[in-house]
Order: structure tokens, then C-alpha cells, then sequence
């Protein structure tokens, strides 16, 4: 299966340009990400071995996966169509001194027509809500792994409770998020991404939840994919 095109929505692209300058400010907007980011690391790292490994890390952002990747020793390509974040992952990169980061601004169905079948491990988090064809975006990320390889998304699901929490919770009334960060239409189940992924030829591993303690602010992996879940899938041998 080939995916093409520009897999960009516009709206979403200068959303996050607007933000580019607080990305690294672990009490800033984008603190929701500072307090998930260890855990997903932790999945990733706990499921795939990264160190000596090449790895894509899509819609990377400000860097903070991709940076933590490279920490454990990969060879760490990240990409994102906005631009402001990714300069703003460049300069951290100064700061980390993390030689081992090639950022580029390509969608991954650009990436597939060069680099298909070249990494070990794809992480793609918190992009599929984000994008007009999250099943094209699967696909790619499919074409982009290696036979054996290893590939992790993490997203919202789309329910009552998800839409109380992650917009009206977490948007409107707590404030830990920029209002109009998500758009609740773009909310993918479980099953849905289950579906997508199989069909592009991935194999399920695993579905696991990340609960939020109000107490704390922090994030922990749970048996409760209500909200926010990650999800590991592999390339056939």
C-alpha cells in the first residue's frame, strides 16, 4: 500500500506554530506533554530495543520524544510539517548537545519516498487527531518500518467521558490546555486504530491506557484506555 500527498490540516500546522516558543516550558502549555512524555518513553523503551537503532519519531514537535530517543542511544529522524516547533527542536538540540537527531519538515507519506523500510522503530504520539487522514497516516507509518520493526501510537479516544476530560476538562475548566487544541469529531477508538493499522499490514501487540492523578498532574499507565491509550503494533518478519 503507497500513501502520497500532504496529509496537513492547515489550521492544525499554525495552531502549534503559534505555541513554538513555549514548548520546552514544563509548566507552559504544553505541561500535559512534559508529564506524559516519561511515560511513553517508557513504553516505547520497555517494548522495542532503542539503543543502536534507528528511529522515526513523526510529528515530533518541539523534539521532547525525539530528544528522549536519542537519550537511550537511537539514531533519531524527527519530522512535523510546523515549522516553528521544529526550529524551536533544533535549538534545544544545540543546548542538548544530542548529535544524533536529524529534524526534517516533511509529512511521513513524503518521507515513504525515500526512506520506506529504513527504521527500526516509528513513534507517531498525540498526531493522528490531528490530521485530516489518520488512516493514510497509519499506512505510511507502516511503509516506513522495518520487517521486524516496531511501531507506537498514542492518541485520544472518542467517547462521552474523553470528551468531558481531555476538552471540557482539560481545555476549559482546569486550563492545561490551550482551548481548541482538540477537536472532538478527530477523537479515534481504539477499534478504529486497531482497524487501520491491521489493514496497512501491522501486526497488534498491545493496547494500553495512561490515566491522569488530579492530585499530582501526573500520568501512569493503566488498564483504562477511556481517555488517553497507547498502542504497539509490528511489522511481519
Amino acid at each position: 500500500m503507497m500513501t502520497t500527498g500532504n496529509n496537513v490540516d492547515p489550521a492544525e500546522v499554525r495552531k502549534f506554530d503559534d505555541l513554538a516558543s513555549r514548548w520546552w516550558d514544563p509548566e507552559g502549555e504544553f505541561k500535559p506533554l512534559h508529564r506524559l512524555n516519561p511515560v511513553r518513553l517508557g513504553y516505547v523503551a520497555e517494548r522495542a530495543v532503542i539503543s543502536g537503532k534507528r528511529c522515526l519519531d513523526i510529528g515530533c514537535g518541539g523534539g521532547l520524544l525525539t530528544e528522549g530517543l536519542a537519550e537511550l542511544g537511537a539514531d533519531v529522524t524527527g519530522i512535523d510539517m510546523a515549522g516553528g516547533p521544529l526550529a524551536v527542536a533544533r535549538m534545544h538540540q544545540e543546548i542538548s548537545g544530542l548529535e544524533s537527531i536529524r529534524y526534517l519538515e516533511s509529512t511521513a507519506e513524503q518521507l515513504t519516498a525515500d526512506e520506506t523500510g529504513l527504521y527500526d522503530t516509528v513513534t507517531c504520539m498525540e498526531v493522528l487527531e490531528h490530521v485530516p487522514d489518520p488512516a493514510g497516516l497509519v499506512a505510511a507509518c507502516r511503509q516506513l518500518v522495518k520487517p521486524g520493526g516496531n511501531v507506537f501510537f498514542s492518541t485520544i479516544n472518542r467517547n462521552p467521558k474523553s470528551f468531558l476530560m481531555a476538552i471540557v476538562g482539560a481545555e476549559y475548566i482546569m486550563g492545561m490546555l490551550p482551548k481548541g487544541t482538540h477537536d472532538y469529531a478527530r477523537f479515534i477508538k481504539p477499534s478504529e486504530l486497531r482497524r487501520w493499522a491491521v489493514q496497512a499490514g501491522l501486526q497488534f501487540r498491545d493496547l494500553s491506557g495512561m490515566t491522569h492523578s488530579p492530585f499530582n498532574g501526573d500520568f501512569k499507565l493503566s488498564d483504562d484506555v477511556d481517555v488517553n491509550y497507547l498502542m504497539h503494533f509490528s511489522a511481519p518478519e
